[in-house]
């Protein structure tokens, strides 16, 4: 054991820090497990999905000051707003009305040409 060659006062005292180094390493794992828990609900939320106990009872027991980083709730919140533009009929509609079908078969045929180029090159078959 680590404590082999110590005073007992000393095996005591690395007894008592390493509890305490635990329950630190504990400690952050749990508000990790809620802010994760807490972007999952953001997430539900956002797609209509049923809601977890469990990440529900993570968050209880972490306390309500769990803050979910901002990064990842501007990347939650931007998605809403992109899909509710793209989602409905009528922007689809002018989307294929904005699009130039020559410009589309043309590039559709240089891909299809790189393409064949490519195989050609990597099989002899052909």
């Amino acid at each position: 054991m680590a404590t082999a060659g110590m005073s007992r006062e000393e095996a005591e005292e690395y007894q008592r820090q390493l509890v305490e180094e635990k329950m630190e390493r504990d400690a952050e794992f749990l508000v990790r497990k809620a802010e994760r828990a807490t972007l999952r609900t953001c997430l539900r939320d956002k797609y209509r999905l049923p809601k977890s106990d469990q990440d529900e009872n993570l968050i209880q027991m972490a306390g309500d000051d769990i803050d979910v980083p901002e990064e990842l709730v501007k990347m939650v919140d931007g998605e809403t707003a992109e899909e509710e533009h793209d989602d409905s009929i009528l922007a689809q509609v002018q989307n294929l009305q904005n699009m130039d079908m020559n410009q589309i078969k043309e590039k559709a045929s240089a891909t299809m040409t790189e393409l064949r180029t490519k195989a050609e090159e990597k099989c002899c078959v052909m």
